[in-house]
């Protein structure tokens, strides 16, 4: 009897646009362009971040505002209906709560697992916490282990894990580096190359 399926994905760079690059062009700051994609060292990339922030000033509210503005990308809001139909979705973020809301909304507010930050009083962002070490690939061997089956999709650094751990990964869009260091994933570089590979491999209807 075929498993019920659980896919999870990759939040920035799948559905949304890369949120600090898109800070990145409002503040012109260059490297606050610089993400998972370049840098696997995620705590490394973090410290950096909030850094810059602290150095040029940027609050919580500076941040949002730049969010609020984002929307999902091209054909993101249909492939998502698409899926939801077939099985259920769980999207696995490194970005937190504060700066997802805006953009699940405009999603139709699917479940996200993501990580939470540390503001002050004046809106200034001190710190970060991980829900907890390597989150992406526990939530998927936890959906295992409830006898799911799992499919992942990410097109970063951060998402090997994940994609590793599913019974069936595949990147979507990753820069050029990162599929020839895990041959072992697919590559899918549109939704309608995603839709196919999930239906073949979750063996629910394309159309």
């Amino acid at each position: 009897m075929q498993k019920p399926v659980v896919v999870c994905l990759d939040l920035e760079g799948v559905l949304v646009p890369e949120i600090w690059i898109n800070v990145a062009l409002k503040t012109g700051i260059e490297d606050l362009k610089i993400t998972t994609r370049e840098m696997p060292d995620y705590d490394k990339l973090m410290q950096q971040r909030l850094g810059i922030l602290d150095q040029h000033r940027i609050t919580i509210e500076d941040m949002q505002s730049v969010i609020a503005k984002m929307g999902p990308l091209e054909g993101a809001t249909a492939f998502m209906a698409w899926l939801r139909e077939r099985c259920q979705v769980i999207i696995l973020s490194d970005t937190f709560y504060q700066f997802a809301l805006p953009l699940m909304r405009q999603l139709g507010f699917p479940t996200i697992f993501c990580n939470q930050l540390e503001v002050d009083r004046n809106g200034r962002i001190v710190n970060y916490h991980m829900r907890m070490p390597n989150q992406k690939k526990h939530s998927v061997a936890a959906l295992k282990a409830l006898n799911f089956f799992t499919m992942a999709a990410g097109d970063a650094y951060n998402d090997t894990a994940m994609l590793g751990e599913a019974d069936a990964g595949f990147f979507f869009r990753p820069p050029e580096h990162l599929p020839k260091e895990f041959p072992q994933f697919p590559v899918t570089q549109n939704y309608a190359e995603l839709q196919s590979l999930f239906a073949k491999t979750g063996h629910f209807t394309e159309a």
